[in-house]
């Protein structure tokens, strides 16, 4: 059975967030001032910033949290269905050495057979099932992750009413954004508000 490799599901993921951010940047460049506010302390109101999503994904506790239950159920999906398969091998392996040995009869190895084959249709069909429930448990995380995010975004920039918010991908050459002001650099912030409000919304269940 093809398991859905983990980086398949964080390039997903991506892209979500990806479009998710292009959309409320558009609208936050309409409504945002053009005139920046002269304030030190950080990025100024009506700034163009920019946040590491990578860096994002791997220290959001929300993330974290979700991608362990997925990750364990999908484990757990996976240790049944091999289970199942080393079953079916040895049934066959056993059925195909009586025959080299002759200790079967035409008859008894034609229902053997036909028995075989159909349990290895139950098993494709299982297995089917089962990768389908897999790409679900992920495909809900993804969009989990990138809603709270997103959610965040919105709420997070009421307040700093920043321009544009810009995602980035990468460690070794960074994109869309291969080199940028420091100072314009929010991920360290974002991360830190998106864990103190994930937090909140735990205590609060």
């Amino acid at each position: 059975m093809k398991k859905t490799p983990l980086i398949l599901s964080i390039i997903a993921l991506a892209g979500v967030i990806a479009l998710a951010v292009l959309q409320f940047a558009s609208t936050a460049k309409a409504k945002a001032p053009v005139v920046a506010e002269t304030d030190a302390s950080g990025p100024q109101k009506g700034a163009i910033v920019y946040f590491n999503l990578d860096r994002v994904l791997n220290e959001y506790d929300m993330a974290n949290d979700l991608s362990s239950v997925v990750q364990t159920k999908i484990q757990s999906i996976s240790e049944e269905l091999t289970r199942r398969q080393n079953r079916l091998q040895s049934d066959a392996n056993s059925f195909q050495e009586k025959i080299n040995k002759g200790l079967l009869t035409s008859s008894v190895a034609e229902v053997q057979y036909q028995k075989l084959q159909q349990q290895d249709q139950e098993f494709q069909q299982y297995a089917a099932q089962k990768q389908q429930e897999m790409d679900e448990e992920q495909s809900v995380m993804i969009n989990q992750i990138a809603d709270a995010i997103n959610t965040y975004l919105q709420k997070y920039n009421e307040v700093k009413q920043y321009a544009m918010i810009v995602s980035t991908q990468g460690n070794i050459l960074s994109a869309p954004i291969a080199s940028g002001d420091s100072a314009l650099d929010i991920t360290d912030e974002l991360i830190a508000g998106l864990n103190e409000d994930y937090i909140k919304t735990k205590n609060a269940k």
